[in-house]
């Protein structure tokens, strides 16, 4: 099979990365996540005055009706150029919040954010864990009551990320508590700036603060803002999960790299890492699995283009990820030895800070056993597993909370 670029494709290459030579900045002078963002928000606008935001979008949105693969070239050069952390940063804006709005808004949500979204104007987040509610979305208790014209929020949403930066967010909120589980849910597009929101930040153990707990007190949101019909929230919201399984799975470096060039830094008792047959072996096992999580993306990143829904085998990417790259750091922080931990140099801090983070790769976007469900019952097709609450009213489902 050819994976060489058509003309075409090489001509577009080339424009892309032309484009990006000229326009790209250090972002990394930006010391703190509020400025971070600002950089975020300036790259999103040159992209998009450049011909280069949002590619796959229809023009009346901010895009370019850019061609399946034209998306992808462009998102392989930026990552060369150094630029892609930004874009990553956007994710839950464009791969979540905006691929829902598409899919499941109304033409007056879609015009009024859309544009915004692809010029750099809004940023979002996704209120959807609960303190007791995380990758079993469908047991959330923040209640939505209906008033009038409005609805009245009050409840609690946990692991927020970015939530302190973004101007809105999707929001998922239990409306009939009477109704079963699945089917009491309505789905929100609320203001960050609503009166009696709260967001608070949540230290993490890398000393950054990108998670948060939101707090919503009587908090109104117009009916307007409402994505979908009363009660459908859960249909809604898979079109979420469905698309951050793929963002998710695809925004995480696979290191391989990082750890070659290591390998070939690092001495051993015998000569350097890379001539120990061990060794070898982990760079061997290493580059097939990058290279199978890379192409299995692109493979969602293609249908995720054309407009389509991921589906359920988004979670064996998302999957893929998080499980193996916690057993590939581990080995590469053992490759580095006992004076590991005591290096100070960026290189060597990053593995630590990686290892770190790479534990809520396995949690977020769906823990490891609610994926395994997924796949088990909607990709292979097992039997379901026995479920108590099916069928029952959620206000009846027994709970120690």
């Amino acid at each position: 099979m050819n994976f060489d670029d058509s003309a075409e494709e090489a001509s577009f290459r080339a424009a892309a990365g032309s484009w990006l030579s000229a326009n790209k900045f250090d972002y990394r002078t930006s010391r703190t996540s509020e400025n971070f963002f600002d950089a975020v928000r300036k790259w999103q606008l040159l992209k998009h005055e450049g011909g280069w935001g949002c590619l796959h979008w229809p023009k009346e949105y901010g895009g370019q009706d850019a061609a399946p693969i034209q998306t992808l070239i462009f998102a392989q050069e930026e990552q060369a150029a150094g630029m892609a952390m930004l874009s990553v940063a956007n994710t839950i804006t464009i791969g979540m919040a905006a691929a829902t709005i598409m899919h499941c808004g109304n033409s007056q949500q879609k015009q009024r954010h859309l544009p915004r979204i692809a010029r750099g104007e809004e940023v979002w987040c996704q209120l959807f864990s609960e303190p007791a509610a995380g990758s079993d979305l469908a047991g959330i208790k923040t209640r939505a009551v209906r008033d009038g014209d409005d609805w009245v929020i009050n409840g609690q949403k946990v692991w927020t990320s970015y939530a302190q930066y973004s101007d809105y967010g999707i929001l998922v909120a239990r409306s009939d508590p009477s109704a079963a589980k699945h089917k009491g849910l309505t789905f929100f597009l609320v203001d960050m700036k609503s009166p009696g929101l709260e967001v608070r930040p949540i230290k993490q153990a890398s000393g950054g603060s990108d998670f948060n707990e939101v707090y919503f007190d009587n908090v109104r949101i117009p009916d307007s803002n409402r994505v979908g019909e009363e009660g459908d929230g859960w249909r809604v919201s898979l079109t979420t999960l469905m698309n951050e399984r793929a963002a998710v799975a695809n925004i995480f470096p696979t290191d391989f790299e990082q750890v070659w060039n290591l390998a070939r830094e690092t001495p051993l008792n015998e000569g350097m890492a890379i001539e120990d047959s061990a060794v070898r072996s982990l760079l061997a096992d290493w580059h097939v699995w990058s290279r199978g999580l890379k192409n299995f993306g692109m493979r969602l990143q293609s249908d995720m283009s054309q407009g389509k829904v991921p589906g359920p085998e988004a979670s064996i990417c998302k999957l893929m990820l998080g499980a193996q790259r916690q057993t590939y750091l581990s080995e590469a922080l053992d490759l580095m030895d006992f004076g590991g931990p005591a290096l100070s140099n960026s290189g060597d801090a990053g593995w630590h800070f990686a290892y770190l983070r790479v534990i809520a790769n396995r949690i977020e976007g769906g823990s490891d056993e609610i994926l395994r469900n997924i796949i088990g019952e909607r990709v292979l097709g097992l039997p379901s597993e026995p479920r108590v609450d099916k069928n029952t009213p959620f206000n009846a489902i027994p709970t120690a909370l």
